[in-house]
């Protein structure tokens, strides 16, 4: 592993049009134990193991999330999953606000059950196409959307498969929060291109596996 893939990454610059949507650092529990002590925390990953029913939890990464004051934009409804070079559905997040977070600062929404649309096209974050379309005529496109404001310290857990949105933020502070994704153990790999995995040498649909995806919860 070369020393680059052994750190933290940040996926867009200050300026970008991604970095407006989504300011992130992915895997920062690469660069400082303090992130690492949250990032495989055993109460985090236990939960994670009993919303799947999986057998073993593994980290795929963290990233901070971060909407910058007064410059963001709203993150568009979209699923995580059609993202991340997994095969099987079951992978999740726990978000973990670190600021009070409301409409005005970008809290998060969700559709309930929207998981059971199944796993559709990736949806540009930065030109969204209108996910709703997907679902027209199905039980989906009738479920309300639940706003989630939160203190900071509070989290929520969804679904790979889960729509869900985060507002713009228009208060004179960052917006601050912790996502770490869990995939449940025995989770193979697409092939498909993703900053996480690539140049790792992994293999297509075989587990997803290594120091770099540890083990942190089994039954």
């Amino acid at each position: 592993m070369d020393s680059d893939q052994s750190n933290s990454i940040q996926t867009d610059k200050r300026g970008g049009a991604y970095y407006r949507v989504l300011n992130q650092r992915v895997n920062t529990w690469r660069d400082h134990a303090g992130m690492a002590r949250y990032s495989a925390h055993p109460r985090f990953a236990m939960a994670a193991l009993q919303l799947t029913g999986a057998e073993g939890i593994r980290l795929f990464h963290d990233h901070a999330l971060l909407k910058m004051p007064e410059d963001s934009r709203e993150t568009p409804w979209h699923q995580d999953l059609p993202y991340w070079p997994m095969n099987e559905p079951g992978a999740l997040s726990i978000w973990i606000a670190l600021d009070d977070v409301d409409e005005t600062n970008g809290c998060m929404m969700f559709i309930p059950r929207s998981r059971n649309a199944g796993k559709l096209n990736p949806i540009s974050l930065v030109d969204p196409q209108d996910i709703f379309e997907y679902v027209k005529g199905t039980d989906v496109e009738n479920e309300k959307p639940v706003i989630c404001r939160m203190k900071a310290g509070s989290c929520t857990f969804h679904d790979g498969l889960c729509f869900h949105y985060a507002y713009p933020n228009y208060s004179q502070k960052p917006r601050r929060a912790l996502a770490i994704i869990y995939m449940p153990d025995g989770t193979t790999y697409t092939g498909k291109p993703h900053v996480v995995t690539d140049g790792l040498g992994l293999k297509g649909n075989q587990p997803i596996r290594g120091n770099t995806f540890p083990l942190l919860a089994i039954r």
